[in-house]
């Protein structure tokens, strides 16, 4: 039995942003093609703009659903949504924009539910311009849990020698220590240990960051935050057997995992796991949400409205989101 090449939707992103180019650069690359059918949920006359900015020679074949898709290089399939106006300007902020960026996104997530796709892959959208069509999330992250029902989920982040999985994300960093608990850090932990067998670690080495410097140093920094909310997380995920280590001060621990100590860390708020991934390489980092049904993956990076229509956006993250998306999508035979 041959494993089939997975089909990975990959969608525009806000459509005045650099997710159109970097996508028809993307697809440029006839290895995309060796190792997946990828197809395109957006609007296809932002396709073609993007081709005409980036001089890239591809064909646009607008479909209605990915059984219509050829699948074949030099060829891009694109289910058209047609939800912006042709003369949608660059980098601007726009309620139209923002709502078509939910509405290419909602349409991925149905064929995901579907099981028409084994993943999708996200170019960046705009939180304001989501914001101002009033779709109010903090991100792609959310959306995607509402939508497919999933209430354990995890940013997970990847760059060169590195990953991170978040407990908290997009909140304040007040907030991210008040919503912080055991249960969170054991989800978090468990998702980090299931996400990593599955992508054929026996037995991933798992650390978890401290709150305070020095990981509180027994009661020296904080409030006790690490014993209240850290500790009995790593206690439970030990008994059951998963390799973990922690709480550690992440001052040194980000360099540890990167000196190959440990295959993943758990960091407790946004800067902390960001931080680390994007001086390890921000053009080359991917994002990938933990515990859906279906794999997604995304660029690393926003939607640059200072450089959109210039063709000056590098593509490099969303080819490795491609290729995470690839590796990581279950195993499919024909």
């Amino acid at each position: 039995m041959a494993a089939k090449q997975p089909t990975i939707a990959i969608t525009m992103g806000d459509p005045s942003g650099v997710g159109p180019e970097i996508i028809v650069k993307s697809l440029n690359d006839k290895h995309i093609y060796e190792t997946s059918h990828p197809f395109v949920v957006g609007d296809a006359k932002i396709l073609k703009r993007a081709l005409e900015v980036t001089n890239v020679e591809l064909k646009v074949n607008s479909i209605t659903k990915p059984e219509e898709a050829v699948y074949e290089y030099g060829i891009i399939d694109i289910i058209d949504l047609d939800l912006v106006s042709e003369d949608l300007p660059w980098g601007q902020v726009s309620p139209e924009a923002g709502n078509a960026a939910f509405r290419y996104l909602e349409k991925a997530i149905s064929y995901a539910n579907e099981g028409a796709i084994q993943g999708i892959c996200t170019a960046p959208l705009n939180k304001e311009a989501l914001h101002k069509a009033g779709h109010v999330y903090p991100g792609h992250t959310e959306i995607l849990a509402e939508l497919t029902n999933t209430k354990d989920f995890a940013m997970m982040l990847s760059a060169p020698g590195l990953r991170v999985i978040h407990a908290t994300t997009h909140v304040g960093l007040m907030d991210a220590i008040k919503k912080n608990n055991a249960e969170r850090q054991y989800t978090v932990i468990r998702l980090a240990h299931e996400t990593l067998q599955k992508a054929g670690i026996e037995s991933p080495r798992i650390a978890v960051c401290g709150i305070n410097p020095h990981a509180g140093e027994n009661g020296l920094f904080g409030n006790g935050e690490e014993e209240e909310k850290i500790i009995p997380a790593i206690e439970k995920a030990q008994a059951e057997g998963i390799n973990v280590q922690g709480p550690l001060p992440a001052d040194t621990l980000f360099f540890r995992a990167k000196r190959g100590d440990f295959d993943i860390v758990v960091a407790q708020y946004h800067d902390q796991g960001h931080g680390p991934i994007k001086v390890l390489g921000l053009e080359a980092g991917v994002n990938i949400t933990v515990g859906l049904p279906t794999i997604r993956t995304s660029v690393d990076h926003g939607t640059a409205f200072d450089i959109a229509g210039k063709n000056i956006a590098d593509e490099l993250s969303l080819k490795e989101a491609l290729r995470m998306a690839v590796e990581l999508a279950p195993e499919n035979e024909s």
